[in-house]
């Protein structure tokens, strides 16, 4: 019998990888493009093509929007599978951090390199064009911008926002969407319709800090669900506290959640939605970053695969667009009346002229052009900094590698301690985020968050420093 002969492209994909490993090419190199390897090899652009994509799929090169196809580093990606401890899932009161509170405060210091708090690029927010439309709407509609729109929002732009939830695979009427003051204020209305004082929420963890201030601020404890960088929350810790605990709502980020940058698939997302359903548990689904996948296909959302209106899906155009605008939504299922109550005791209304415009940008088709270059953005600077990492971090040093967003998780070997570096780094003027505001219980103390959406010769220069720190708080722990 003869033996079956390998595809052409897996031919192709060993000789590159037999030059990469030789040293040809090296970590954070350029590879030929598909049309020269095809050139080089005598092969079809189709089959580099295709050797290409499987190389990717193993992680041993990555695309970078515009440019090619490059080696990846040397740096190890943070595990998929964490080991968990079941009997440690207890529900735990939270506490107010306040460096949590400083890393927050640094946005408005232009004095720091900021790589802590996760937020947008400027050159990546249309804020010319939606400053255009704020004063159009305003001129057009001087007497609709200037009153209240009480209640659930301006009419357009609850439409618009129907319309782009369909690409996440939920259908909408605009009617269930109620426009809130970013999307902070929408989980926090969730909460407030949900839970009362004293309540257990279960959260992912790490966790974005700003929900574990929320948390305390209610009084509210929380049971912290592990998480890993590929695919979120465990389902299996998550059923096993629901058996063993009472947990009053769920509070996850399933799309490329903040800090690891996870993203869960499908099929978790559906056997999330089946469980929580079946325990009459709620879901409070953050969306945030949803509409800033790497690549063409957005993610479904957990709201998708709810047929029951277990799930309430909270997002903003705060990453996307107009951080400032302050525009968000919720989509509350059965809890719509509660939430509109919860938003008439604490805000009444959102600001008009806001809505306006951004309801205007929506309408006018240019939000997915934007989005392409976004993504685009967003996808080359995620890589080049987890390459950056990768060069100038102590050996054993892990990164997240999202495939969404724009934030990375970064886990040095013990006994590095992310506090001390944070202090070291600011004096410096640079800002991170420490890893152990992520959390309940202050783990994750070896670990920090980087905001990567912007990467410029001041943001190398500062990460260069940030990884020189990082050695150098090893160096005599090691030596001893």
């Amino acid at each position: 019998m003869e033996a079956a002969v390998s595809p052409l492209y897996r031919s192709v994909a060993e000789r590159v990888m037999a030059l990469i490993e030789s040293g040809a090419y090296k970590p954070g190199e350029r590879l030929p493009s598909i049309r020269e390897m095809s050139r080089h090899m005598r092969v079809s652009i189709n089959t580099v093509k295709t050797a290409y994509d499987l190389l990717e799929m193993n992680r041993r090169i990555a695309p970078r929007p515009q440019s090619g196809y490059y080696v990846r580093g040397p740096l190890p990606e943070i595990p998929s599978e964490p080991p968990i401890r079941l009997e440690a899932l207890v529900p735990t009161e939270p506490t107010i951090d306040e460096i949590a509170a400083q890393v927050h405060r640094d946005v408005d210091r232009t004095d720091l390199v900021r790589l802590g708090a996760a937020v947008p690029n400027p050159q990546a927010l249309p804020s010319a064009r939606l400053a255009r439309l704020l004063a159009r709407e305003a001129q057009a509609r001087p007497s609709q911008s200037a009153e209240y729109q009480i209640g659930i929002g301006e009419q357009r732009l609850r439409e618009q926002i129907a319309k782009l939830l369909l690409e996440g695979g939920s259908v909408v009427a605009p009617s269930e969407v109620v426009i809130t003051t970013g999307c902070q204020e929408a989980v926090t209305h969730a909460l407030l319709a949900l839970c009362e004082p004293g309540d257990t929420v279960a959260i992912e963890s790490p966790t974005y800090f700003s929900f574990i201030r929320m948390l305390e601020r209610l009084r509210l404890n929380a049971i912290e669900i592990p998480g890993s960088s590929s695919e979120g929350i465990s389902l299996e810790a998550l059923e096993y506290a629901l058996d063993h605990q009472r947990v009053r709502a769920c509070l996850f980020t399933p799309n490329f959640s903040n800090p690891l940058g996870s993203l869960m698939p499908d099929e978790n997302k559906e056997r999330l939605a089946r469980l929580l359903q079946s325990r009459g548990v709620p879901l409070i689904e953050d969306d945030i970053y949803g509409d800033l996948c790497h690549g063409s296909e957005r993610p479904r959302t957990v709201k998708s695969f709810d047929d029951s209106g277990t799930v309430i899906l909270c997002s903003s155009f705060t990453k996307t667009l107009c951080p400032g605008y302050r525009v968000g939504w919720i989509v509350a299922g059965p809890y719509h009346a509660r939430i509109l109550q919860v938003k008439m005791a604490l805000s009444v209304a959102t600001p008009t002229p806001t809505q306006l415009a951004v309801g205007a940008y929506l309408a006018s088709g240019a939000y997915p052009r934007h989005l392409r270059k976004a993504r685009a953005l967003y996808a080359s600077n995620v890589a080049r900094m987890a390459e950056a990492v990768g060069a100038c971090f102590p050996d054993g040093t892990r990164v997240s590698r999202p495939r969404g967003g724009f934030v990375l998780w970064v886990e040095v070997p013990p006994p590095f301690d992310s506090l001390r570096l944070y202090e070291e780094a600011r004096k410096r003027g640079i800002s991170v985020a420490p890893g152990s505001i992520f959390s309940l219980t202050g783990k994750f103390r070896n670990a920090l968050r980087l905001n990567a959406a912007v990467w410029s010769p001041e943001t190398a220069a500062g990460l260069r420093t940030v990884g020189e720190l990082a050695r150098e708080s090893l160096r005599p722990a090691r030596a001893g």
